[in-house]
C-alpha cells in the first residue's frame, strides 16, 4: 500500500496517513486540525468530491430567496459557488478546518464539526457533503449539525465498505442505508443511493 499512499499524499506525511485510523482515537483536537491543515493530497485538491447526480439533488432540494445556508465541511467552496450561481439571494456560509484556497461566496468560519461556532437554529438549511466520514465523534457532529439548523439537513456520504487502508482519511463508513439514517436519527427523511454516494435529506 505504501506506493499508493506515496502517490496520493505527494510523498508527504505518508507514514502518518497510513497510521491515521490507529492514531485518530488519541489525537487532540489540535493535532487533528494540524494533520488536515498539513496534508496536500490529490483528493484534497480536487474541485469537489460530489458526483453530478448528488450535486443536482442538493441544488434541486434548496429553496429560493434569501435562505440562510451553511455548508459544513465546505472544502474549497465548490458547492457554495454552485449554490450562489443558482440562487444569488442566498445567504451563504462555509465551515472547515482549513481555509479555502480561493475566496468563496459569503462568509467563511474556521472550525470543527464537533463544535460548530454558530448559535442554535442559525441557518435555514445545513448541508454536509463528504465530511461525516472524516469525523471520529459522529454522534457529536450530527448533534451540532442539527443544532444549528432550523428546517432541513442535507448530507452526502460515500457508500463505502470499511477498510483500514483507504487514501482518504475516512473513519466512518456507510455501506448500508441504515448506518446513515440511524446515525442521524431524524424521523422525517429520505435517503437515496446516487452514483456511489448516499444522498440524505431530513426535516429538522
Amino acid at each position: 500500500m505504501f506506493p499508493f499512499y506515496w502517490f496520493a499524499y505527494r510523498g508527504k506525511l505518508v507514514k502518518e496517513a497510513m497510521e491515521f485510523k490507529s492514531r485518530i482515537a488519541t489525537m487532540t483536537p489540535e493535532e487533528y486540525a494540524h494533520f488536515y491543515e498539513s496534508i496536500d493530497t490529490i483528493s484534497r485538491n480536487r474541485e469537489s468530491d460530489l458526483n453530478a447526480r448528488c450535486l443536482k439533488a442538493v441544488l434541486d432540494a434548496l429553496p429560493g430567496g434569501q435562505v440562510r445556508i451553511l455548508d459544513a465541511g465546505c472544502g474549497n467552496g465548490f458547492l457554495l459557488r454552485a449554490i450562489g450561481e443558482r440562487n444569488p439571494k442566498a445567504v451563504l456560509c462555509g465551515l472547515d478546518l482549513k481555509a479555502p484556497r480561493k475566496p468563496i461566496p459569503g462568509e467563511f468560519a474556521r472550525g470543527s464539526m464537533d463544535a460548530i461556532p454558530f448559535s442554535d437554529k442559525a441557518f435555514d438549511v445545513v448541508i454536509c457533503t463528504h465530511t461525516l466520514e472524516h469525523c471520529l465523534h459522529l454522534e457529536r457532529a450530527v448533534q451540532e449539525l442539527t443544532r444549528v439548523g432550523r428546517s432541513e439537513l442535507i448530507i452526502v456520504v460515500p457508500k463505502q465498505r470499511p477498510y483500514y487502508y483507504t487514501v482518504d482519511e475516512h473513519v466512518q463508513f456507510f455501506f448500508y442505508r441504515e448506518q446513515l439514517t440511524t446515525a442521524v436519527g431524524l424521523p422525517r427523511h429520505e435517503c437515496t443511493a446516487l452514483g456511489g454516494d448516499w444522498f440524505y435529506r431530513g426535516q429538522l
